[in-house]
């Protein structure tokens, strides 16, 4: 299967460019209530992912709780402790679901590395509950139970 049947595209995802400041970063994730949100550059390669935690722990540590000095800091200062890692657009089904294991959604990059969408751990089971439960009726309906 391709996987770009499970991408969410950029053009509906919440992401931080790597010029934004600390403050405009936590402002969108506060109002799209995510904890962890894909990293771009301007003209749209994948950075990496900022979580509430690297935020937290950055201000904490860099500029000791001091929101309004961080309100002309570049996210890109502070420190990730891990990236979530993409796949390309033409990677397999074990590829993607091997990340969606470890990560809440995998970012999707094209052959220039651009970011292109997303997909979502939440899709992925989504889409296979609806396979179990379709195996489940045709199983149920060849034994005569339906």
């Amino acid at each position: 299967m391709n996987i770009l049947f499970f991408l969410t595209p950029k053009s509906e995802v919440a992401y931080i460019n790597e010029d934004d400041s600390i403050r405009q970063t936590l402002e969108k994730m506060e109002y799209h209530k995510f904890s962890a949100v894909p990293l771009l550059t301007r003209d749209g390669r994948y950075v990496g992912t900022i979580t509430e935690g690297d935020m937290l722990w950055g201000i904490k540590n860099q500029y000791n709780l001091n929101l309004k000095e961080a309100e002309g800091i570049p996210v890109t200062t502070i420190k990730r402790r891990m990236d979530y890692r993409p796949v390309h657009v033409k990677s397999n089904m074990e590829d993607m679901i091997d990340r969606a294991l470890n990560q809440n959604f995998v970012p999707v990059v094209d052959d220039r590395d651009m970011f292109i969408g997303m997909i979502t751990r939440k899709d992925i089971i989504k889409y296979y509950y609806k396979q179990a439960e379709a195996s489940e009726k045709a199983s149920e309906y060849a034994a005569g139970r339906i």
